[in-house]
């Protein structure tokens, strides 16, 4: 079974990261890539390392009016630039949007593959998490669903690599600035925020009043971590095994008893959650690890592809992480 397959924004990490996976994919034959700066540019030329068998794709400038005959598209543009756009694209062409511009949008479902497969499977336009969001909800998916902790006063402290914020070019993620440093920005507006609270309260069944949201900037170049605290009066052990029971069928979600690191998910389609509870101080720690380029962009979008596309969900995703 072949699906032809495209991508736009194939110049950014997100579409990098999607061609990588494609690549390889069982499935999936790559027949068109798109760009901006890149177009008119060989796949090779931007990414020397691509199969022999893709070296010679040319980079077209996008134009949702002028696709070849595709089965499935990969957007991977800037929030704010792929609504206009996709909503040229023919209905017959299934989408993923990695993007952060149909989250919320109406006639399209957000694609939270490892809490909600069966919602995303056989749809035809499927909303990517954002990478925040993915860890995050992850990890507090058992505990919302079985009523361990309250969705109101959750504080989620996030730490992500370098390559969260894209290929912009922006002077304050270059090296100099990025090394030995650490910094927390989009206090109290980042854009991840509306996404978590209704997600939260969907679990939940109740608004997420209270949500704190504090991302920083770490000098890696990939992976992302949350440490989130909630109210609840559950332990430890309870906690962990309403992930196991959550997850149980689940292959991407793993469930540790110790506190997970970055270094076990990169450049893997893996999510890791773990758990630490002082029922006597009614606190729950939550705790999620991903790569944020993989479950939290790209390999997430190949793994709802997966599912509107009938493919088992695993396919072309069971590589192990990248150690050390």
């Amino acid at each position: 079974m072949s699906i032809r397959v495209g991508i736009v924004g194939i110049s950014g990490f997100g579409g990098g990261e999607a061609l990588r996976l494609i690549a390889g994919h069982p499935s999936f034959d790559l027949v068109y890539a798109a760009g901006e700066s890149s177009a008119g540019s060989r796949l090779v030329d931007r990414f020397p390392g691509v199969p022999q068998s893709l070296a010679g794709l040319e980079i077209e400038r996008w134009d949702p009016e002028a696709l070849p005959d595709l089965d499935l598209l990969f957007a991977s543009l800037p929030t704010g630039a792929s609504a206009e756009a996709l909503a040229r694209v023919p209905e017959s062409v299934k989408i993923v949007d990695i993007g952060g511009d149909h989250r919320d949008a109406e006639g399209w479902t957000y694609g939270l593959a490892d809490v909600w497969p069966e919602q995303i499977r056989g749809e035809s336009r499927i909303a990517n998490p954002g990478c925040f969001p993915v860890a995050t909800l992850t990890a507090l998916a058992p505990l919302l669903a079985g009523g361990l902790i309250a969705p109101s006063n959750i504080v989620v402290d996030a730490k992500t690599g370098i390559s969260g914020a894209g290929r912009g070019g922006d002077s304050r993620f270059g090296y100099a600035e990025s090394n030995e440093n650490l910094q927390p920005y989009g206090l109290l507006e980042h854009v991840h925020m509306p996404e978590m609270a209704r997600t939260i309260a969907r679990l939940g069944g109740a608004p997420a009043e209270g949500l704190v949201f504090t991302p920083h900037l770490v000098p890696m170049t990939r992976g992302l971590l949350v440490t989130i605290y909630a109210r609840g009066s559950a332990s430890t052990e309870q906690c962990l095994e309403a992930a196991r029971r959550y997850y149980a069928e689940r292959p991407f979600v793993r469930v540790t008893e110790r506190p997970p690191q970055t270094k076990w998910a990169s450049g893997s389609n893996l999510a890791f959650v773990s758990y630490a509870a002082d029922p006597e101080r009614n606190l729950v720690i939550a705790m999620g690890v991903v790569d944020n380029l993989g479950k939290g962009a790209a390999g997430h979008a190949v793994q709802n592809a997966n599912l509107i596309c009938g493919l088992p969900e695993t396919a072309g995703l069971e590589g192990a992480p990248v150690w050390p």
